[in-house]
């Protein structure tokens, strides 16, 4: 069965269209080691829940939107497996976490089994 990695992350609007190219940067470094599918999308839809919401999980701030993220992986030891080839891929470990245009303290991820494919 199918494993995903989910991320949300609280990006600037401003800075929005760099988070984008550095996304196409890194999914352009993971599917070249093998990741199925790999997706970042941007809130559309998405209210402030009175109790929880994807705004409150990463303490949106009024100049900030979401972005919600997902890599497929054929399963969890696949995704063991291309992860690790990333990790030492010399275009990833050179970007400085410094630099990146979002929050990374306030990023939630995991990993997911797939439960139903339709």
């Amino acid at each position: 069965m199918a494993y995903v990695d989910g991320f949300i992350v609280p990006v600037p609007k401003k800075k929005l269209a760099a988070y984008r190219n550095v996304a196409r940067k890194t999914g352009k470094i993971w599917r070249e080691h093998g990741a199925l599918d790999f997706k970042e999308c941007v809130a559309d839809d998405v209210k402030k829940g009175k109790w929880t919401s994807f705004p409150r999980s990463v303490k949106l701030k009024p100049n900030e939107t979401v972005v919600f993220s997902y890599i497929v992986y054929k399963s969890r030891a696949h995704r063991d497996k291309v992860n690790a080839k990333v990790m030492k891929d010399k275009r990833f470990t050179g970007m400085d976490t410094k630099d990146m245009p979002f929050d990374a303290k306030r990023m939630i991820y995991g990993g997911f089994k797939v439960l139903v494919e339709a």
